[in-house]
């Protein structure tokens, strides 16, 4: 009976200590957490990248799924870069790229997928296709959305434009955190026709469609109607890389005026084409 307690207790000894031995070989996985990405404007377009990990690993990027780039090759926990993309060639305009890091026992770890945005250059070939390329941009980017307007218990239609002015630059992906904008707006027939908004809309990019952006505005006509708006978008596909298609409802007051509310759904084109970041 001893012999028989002494071999159970003795095969208990060596189970903790394998399980023990199991455990100090095994390794957490690597937290990768992106703080910035983006393309310079101007030229040479400059990749700016930089992220940090949960411990101390090396890294690298791959970039278009054949660019292998070293980030960091010492275990660190800051990693940055400046990346001259001059000598790269890009066929599309959003680049995906994944980090890969590696820790000190030789374990890998793949980030999930994420994108830059590569400054398009257009290319032509004599003045008069770069006058009529300015001139198609220019009527895409100017035509104005329409809207349908519900105004108490009468229907309007309306043309409106908004001009993004300023964003705020984000960490990545397609679309910048959010932006500034101005805004005109006619509605035709309606009891008060003209107005211009200031406002802020902030972009959330989603599964399905680009993007979803709520968003606040100020609005007047300049004759004492002014107001607030506050607004929904949905970003609902690109045309050219250069345009989103959304559509937007925004409901509209002015303050302690019974009768001043006024509903908005429209369609337009987002595009950052003269705006400024931040």
């Amino acid at each position: 009976m001893k012999n028989i307690l002494f071999l159970l207790f003795f095969f208990l000894i060596i189970n903790r200590i394998s399980t023990a031995q199991e455990d100090s070989l095994s390794y957490p996985p690597v937290d990768i957490f992106l703080i910035e990405n983006f393309v310079t404007p101007e030229m040479p377009h400059t990749f700016m990248i930089s992220y940090f990990t949960s411990s101390p690993v090396k890294s690298r990027i791959v970039i278009n799924d054949k660019f292998n780039l070293i980030i960091s090759d010492e275990p660190t926990e800051n990693h940055s870069a400046e990346i001259d993309l001059t000598q790269f060639n890009f066929d599309d305009a959003y680049i995906p790229f994944v980090i890969i890091v590696e820790d000190s026992a030789g374990n890998t770890y793949t980030s999930e997928e994420y994108e830059f945005e590569f400054p398009r250059e257009v290319k032509v070939e004599g003045e008069s296709n770069f006058v009529l390329l300015c001139l198609f941009g220019g009527a895409v980017f100017g035509l104005p959305g329409p809207a349908y307007v519900k105004w108490g218990e009468e229907n309007y239609f309306s043309l409106t434009k908004e001009i993004p002015l300023i964003f705020i630059r984000s960490s990545g992906y397609n679309y910048p955190t959010g932006y500034f904008s101005l805004e005109y707006s006619h509605i035709f027939n309606a009891p008060v026709k003209n107005f211009f908004r200031v406002g802020y809309k902030h972009l959330i990019e989603v599964p399905w469609i680009e993007y979803v952006s709520p968003g606040f505005n100020g609005f007047t006509n300049f004759k004492g109607f002014s107001g607030i708006s506050p607004e929904i978008s949905l970003g609902l596909f690109r045309i050219f890389n250069s345009f989103t298609v959304y559509t937007r409802y925004r409901f509209n007051a002015k303050p302690g005026e019974a009768g001043s509310e006024f509903h908005e759904i429209s369609l337009g084109l987002y595009s950052g084409f003269f705006a400024i970041y931040l």
